[in-house]
């Protein structure tokens, strides 16, 4: 009940945000503009499906940025200067970052150690050696890689979705499935709802814990592969604060920081108010894209508060249900 009330709130906000952009800017309603809200925030919905895992499982990554930036210089650096392919580049980049995603969760289920703290020491482990790979951006100029970044699924006229946007999708359809319709995904929510009862029902809680820290990993790097095709380069300065953006994705989108509430669609929109507000300081082109912050900001505040009252207010009535039970 508490998760349709949270989406219902989030499409309703991405709703008022996108219509009333449509009416102060001429051609914001159009295809390309919609097509672009994948394209140009596929890296961040990539990496805030990892992060929906982790947070329904009642935890937290702050490594996703650092995984993007190590993942974006190890396919240019494996690329460039050790002449190795393009797909294998990107194998190696994903099993890269799904086995320290891995690794992490590792650590927090077998010390029972914070997941604040083992994430932002992967934070900046990850950061650290990818400025030991590169200390400034390399571009990428294998052809294969050329002509998959200016891939594009023509949408009618000038619109057309780029290989970022279809990778996003595709994660989006593949994590949705596994979280909505596999044994694996009720486990998440059942770990991150109460893990000592989730244990006692059978769940194996460490290794949900681990696999959703790798599913993350992955993503991340993912996320790193996508932000190459769109910028042709690998950076290791690359994705600061993405980490930040991604959970406020994730929040904005109806989970709860303390799990066991949420969904993938509602992460999407997410993402896809995150984009609008910044195409649409693009239009107005009077306020710099410092006000997104300020906006994300609020929205996420705001979110925070609705989720707390929503959560109050399903405490009452399960408490008034338990009453009336034992009254009869």
């Amino acid at each position: 009940m508490m998760s349709r009330l949270s989406f219902a709130a989030t499409a309703a906000v991405l709703v008022l945000l996108f219509g009333s952009a449509a009416l102060l800017y001429p051609g914001f309603f159009s295809a390309r503009v919609i097509a672009n809200l994948f394209g140009d925030n596929a890296a961040l919905g990539v990496a805030a499906i990892g992060l929906t895992f982790v947070i329904l499982a009642g935890g937290i990554d702050l490594s996703v940025g650092a995984v993007l930036a190590f993942t974006s210089t190890f396919v240019a650096t494996a690329i460039e200067h050790h002449g190795i392919s393009p797909l294998a580049a990107v194998a190696l980049a994903l099993a890269i970052g799904a086995a320290f995603g891995a690794g992490m969760g590792a650590l927090i289920h077998r010390y029972e150690l914070p997941p604040f703290l083992v994430t932002l020491a992967g934070m900046f482990f990850a950061r650290g050696m990818a400025f030991v790979m590169s200390l400034e951006s390399l571009g990428i100029a294998h052809p294969l890689y050329r002509r998959a970044a200016a891939f594009g699924l023509p949408l009618g006229g000038r619109a057309a979705l780029t290989a970022p946007a279809l990778i996003f999708l595709a994660a989006l359809i593949v994590g949705a499935v596994l979280l909505h319709a596999t044994r694996f995904g009720r486990d998440v929510y059942a770990v991150g709802g109460h893990a000592p009862s989730a244990r006692l029902l059978g769940v194996a809680v460490g290794r949900v814990k681990i696999a959703v820290h790798a599913l993350a990993g992955a993503c991340s790097a993912l996320a790193g592969v996508v932000a190459t095709l769109r910028m042709g380069s690998g950076n290791p300065a690359q994705g600061t604060g993405f980490e930040l953006d991604a959970i406020a994705c994730v929040v904005i989108g109806g989970t709860l920081l303390s799990g066991g509430v949420g969904s993938l669609p509602g992460t999407l929109l997410g993402v896809l108010i995150f984009g609008t507000i910044q195409i649409a300081l693009v239009f107005d082109g009077r306020l710099n894209s410092w006000w997104s912050r300020i906006v994300i900001g609020a929205l996420l505040l705001i979110f925070i508060v609705v989720q707390k009252l929503l959560s109050r207010a399903a405490t009452r009535r399960a408490r008034a249900t338990l009453k009336e039970t034992e009254g009869e």
